[in-house]
């Protein structure tokens, strides 16, 4: 009996330690799950994944003249040291970066080294603001040492529930806080001439980032193009140039001879000749070593690959050559293939944003005048990229399908209009055909489950939503019936605006953080398409003036936003068409104040000549000049004018 007694007592304290183990392992599970939530409201950004997928593309053995240069060493070992990496376009800066973040991942294993990086994107110029960029700084740091992440809680606990979004100088502090945890942090910043500077946010970032070193040991290396402004911000930093080298080109081309014709892969000299003129052909632009190789596919003959290195001899064969190439190849193609890659090329190059390839296939499967999506002319993704000659791949890690190189996107800004003349207008009618669809007629979405099951079962809504007017801005003429269609239903209207100022920041009940009551002239305001409004009113004569002055749940007339927001033809308009000019409400008391908030001295000078009261007071009392002395870059011809 004493025997089955300990047997007892041993077998409860082993359920008990069991049980014990269970309890700690639920709550660390829930310790990580809520500081995965909270990283992923500081910042959605990520990019590891977009690492992952520049590094899957590196060719072995590339990239290692890069890791054994003296600066890079030297810059590894310097307490707040600085590397400026520039080079000319197509050099490999961004492999050479991804080269270089990897290097880093695996070489400090000490939990008190941190790592983060920004890829800078033309693509993504209107998310990637300073904010963001440090916030997803902080993100990585804290992914990588979790016991960092107090800082960002904290901002968590006062912004989260409030449906507010954290300050730049508050996002700063809590990174230098979480910095504060590491004794070493090592900042990568990629395509640093990608980053937007037409309001300062490049400049902004490197005065952070600077600031940053200030207070502990950041190592900064940064790549960019040869742009005078950003080399002048690292005048004192070392500098290693990023060109392609000899050994990597080679590299790189003998990888592909599988992909080449059957001439050169039975012939061994002939591959030989292939590298060596390709070699010489390249001068430091890795691109170019990928588009010759491409535009060798076609070939059949000795002589045609004979004849196509000749023309790539150094100084011969320009980058743009080398596109115009790639777009013949795609003009050569059976007419549906030929249709569908200018589709393609003209979708990726005119996006206001990097398009997923669910949101470019649904975009793609869009017909003017249905009413629903048809999911069987959905296109597949693989004939998306064979019928672009090379110019477009996928990101497997974002699943976001792009230009191969930005060099492609500046080749098209010079060649679209004449390329594609039509493709904003068939752009603008795809989104707003979308939005037009039968299953949005139910309006705005009343909970944020309902809203978030709305974004995922329809995957081109975010980018229609949010972008469909800058694009009408180029095709507003021949836009004018759709347009007006779409913006005379309310339900539509509704729908659009919930998905158009959704919150980064997704605390709870964010989807209902929107302007609601707003009409469809609030919408053509917010973009400035004063054609289309104009027809709008046209449409809807005899409500004119109802139309004009109704404003959404903040108070705001569609003239306030056209000021606020610096529209001058839209704010032209409307007070042609008797928008009461001192109509008080919305954020900023009234659309004077609005225009002086914004620092739009033009509209100013309107509103005041068509009678606007500079004298009035917003509903907290404030003058039109507190709104003037209290912008950082204020025009001073601004406060002169409305001291006069």
């Amino acid at each position: 009996i004493i025997i089955i007694i300990d047997q007892i007592e041993r077998l409860k304290n082993l359920v008990g330690i069991a049980l014990q183990s269970g309890v700690d392992q639920i709550r660390q599970d829930q310790a990580d799950e809520k500081r995965r939530k909270i990283v992923e409201w500081i910042s959605p950004t990520n990019y590891p994944a977009q690492q992952s997928d520049i590094i899957a593309r590196r060719q072995e053995g590339t990239g290692k003249w890069f890791l054994g240069a003296p600066e890079f060493a030297r810059w590894l070992g310097e307490p707040k040291g600085t590397l400026f990496c520039p080079g000319i376009p197509g050099a490999g800066k961004t492999m050479v970066a991804a080269i270089a973040i990897d290097h880093l991942l695996h070489s400090t294993q000490s939990s008190s080294i941190g790592v983060a990086y920004v890829y800078c994107n033309y693509k993504d110029r209107e998310e990637q603001d300073t904010s963001r960029m440090l916030a997803a700084i902080a993100k990585q740091l804290v992914q990588r040492q979790p016991p960092a992440a107090e800082p960002v809680e904290r901002l968590h606990k006062k912004h989260h529930d409030l449906g507010t979004k954290p300050t730049i100088e508050e996002i700063f502090s809590a990174l230098q806080k979480v910095i504060a945890k590491y004794s070493t942090v090592y900042l990568v910043i990629d395509a640093l001439d990608e980053c937007r500077d037409i309001d300062g946010t490049r400049s902004q970032l490197l005065t952070k980032l600077r600031g940053l070193q200030k207070g502990q040991d950041v190592r900064i290396m940064a790549t960019a193009r040869f742009i005078p402004e950003i080399e002048a911000e690292f005048q004192a930093a070392m500098k290693l140039e990023i060109r392609a080298s000899d050994d990597d080109v080679r590299c790189y081309v003998t990888s592909q001879m599988h992909r080449l014709p059957s001439c050169i892969r039975r012939k061994p000299a002939l591959q030989v000749m292939v590298q060596d003129e390709l070699v010489k052909a390249v001068d430091g632009m890795f691109l170019l070593a990928r588009l010759h190789t491409d535009s060798l596919l076609d070939k059949q003959t000795v002589r045609e690959v004979k004849s196509t290195l000749g023309r790539f001899l150094k100084g011969s064969a320009t980058i743009d050559d080398a596109y115009d190439e790639a777009i013949q190849r795609t003009n050569g193609q059976l007419d549906g293939n030929k249709k569908l890659a200018k589709k393609v090329l003209s979708w990726i190059t005119h996006a206001k944003r990097p398009l997923l390839t669910a949101e470019l296939c649904c975009a793609l499967a869009v017909e003017r005048d249905e009413t629903e999506l048809d999911p069987e002319g959905i296109p597949d993704v693989e004939d998306l990229l064979s019928v672009c000659a090379g110019l477009v791949v996928v990101d497997p890690e974002t699943a976001v399908i792009r230009l191969v190189h930005y060099t492609i996107q500046e080749y098209f800004e010079r060649i679209r209009d004449a390329w594609n003349p039509g493709a904003q207008l068939h752009v603008t009618s795809t989104c707003l055909t979308y939005l037009s669809f039968s299953i949005f007629k139910t309006g705005s979405c009343s909970s944020d489950e309902e809203f978030e099951e709305r974004l995922r079962e329809n995957q081109f809504l975010d980018y229609a939503a949010k972008h469909w007017g800058e694009h009408a801005l180029a095709a507003e003429d021949n836009i004018c019936e759709l347009a007006c269609s779409f913006l005379s239903c309310k339900e539509l209207v509704s729908c659009a605006m919930q998905v158009l100022l959704r919150s980064q920041y997704t605390g709870q009940g964010y989807s209902q953080i929107y302007r609601k009551d707003s009409t469809g002239l609030h919408l053509t305001a917010r973009f400035g398409l004063a054609i289309i409004s104009e027809a709008l009113l046209l449409n809807q004569v005899g409500e004119t003036g109802l139309i004009l002055e109704r404003r959404d749940n903040e108070g705001q007339t569609p003239l306030c936003l056209a000021a606020k927001l610096g529209h001058q033809g839209m704010v032209k308009l409307l007070l042609d068409k008797g928008a009461e000019v001192n109509a008080q409400g919305g954020e900023y008391g009234n659309a004077l104040q609005a225009a002086v908030a914004g620092n739009h001295t033009a509209i100013v000078e309107l509103l005041l000549n068509n009678g606007a009261d500079a004298s009035r007071h917003d509903s907290q009392g404030k003058c039109i000049l507190h709104y003037a002395t209290n912008s950082m870059d204020c025009d001073p011809s601004l406060i002169d004018l409305l001291l006069s």
